[in-house]
């Protein structure tokens, strides 16, 4: 299933006692819709407050509908910020993880000197003016296959913290910023640690060389302060198309 979601009331995706995630409120939808206890394993966890264009999970049942039932009765149980975009089966030999060769992030943030207020939870906000050009070049030390310990929190999970990112594209859309992240996989925290070092440089207090300084490092001490998850979309994981599987969804033309 492809999910979308509001991440503003939730405590991350993962389940916890308290019942406050993303998974708490889906797996409780599915299991209403099936009549039966349901797992659900995802593409990639979220943390609190980040938003989730296309997460994507599976799970295992007996029960057999039509895909647009799965996605109907599914929704019907689900609160308003959360709603099933597709469905599809697929063969025992796909995970929605291990199967992902690639993960996207999009990040948008207001430049503004009053914080925002309808897009309070939707963008990211800074009120020092960003630079484009030492965006790019800082971001441009970043390509490519290394150890992101320096990006890395240290509660992160992950058995090694070399990874490869495969692309940072900035835009600028008046007082919006559009940056969008792919890369193999991502580490606990990595974006939001990626984008509190080009904010900081961005912003003139570090210069674009910085940002290799930092990843060479190999220390969380030498990179910025973690920044926000306000603005934060989880784009989804990327499969091979023999999978069959939409690549994105829904449409987020309407993100700056």
């Amino acid at each position: 299933m492809g999910v979308c979601f509001n991440g503003n009331a939730y405590q991350g995706w993962q389940s916890q006692s308290s019942g406050l995630t993303v998974q708490d409120k889906l797996e409780k939808a599915l299991a209403q819709f099936c009549t039966h206890k349901v797992s659900t394993l995802c593409a990639g966890r979220t943390d609190a407050g980040v938003h989730g264009l296309m997460q994507v999970i599976h799970f295992d049942t007996e029960l057999v509908r039509d895909m647009a039932s799965w996605v109907r009765g599914t929704n019907r149980y689900l609160p308003s910020d959360i709603a099933i975009q597709w469905a599809r089966e697929v063969p025992p030999t796909f995970h929605c993880r291990a199967s992902a060769v690639a993960r996207r992030y999009a990040y948008i943030v207001l430049e503004s000197p009053v914080r925002p207020s309808l897009e309070s939870g939707r963008v990211g906000w800074v009120y020092r003016p960003l630079d484009l050009q030492a965006m790019q070049e800082a971001a441009a030390h970043l390509m490519g296959e290394h150890d992101f310990t320096s990006f890395r929190a240290s509660s992160c999970q992950a058995l090694s913290p070399v990874k490869r990112l495969t692309q940072i594209a900035i835009h600028q859309h008046g007082p919006y910023w559009r940056l969008e992240f792919e890369g193999s996989a991502f580490l606990h925290h990595m974006i939001r640690n990626i984008m509190g070092c080009l904010v900081t440089i961005g912003q003139g207090f570090e210069r674009p060389d910085w940002m290799r300084e930092v990843l060479h490092a190999r220390s969380r001490k030498a990179a910025a302060p973690t920044f926000s998850p306000d603005g934060l979309y989880f784009k989804g994981p990327v499969y091979e198309a023999h999978w069959g599987l939409p690549d994105s969804t829904p449409a987020f033309d309407w993100l700056p």
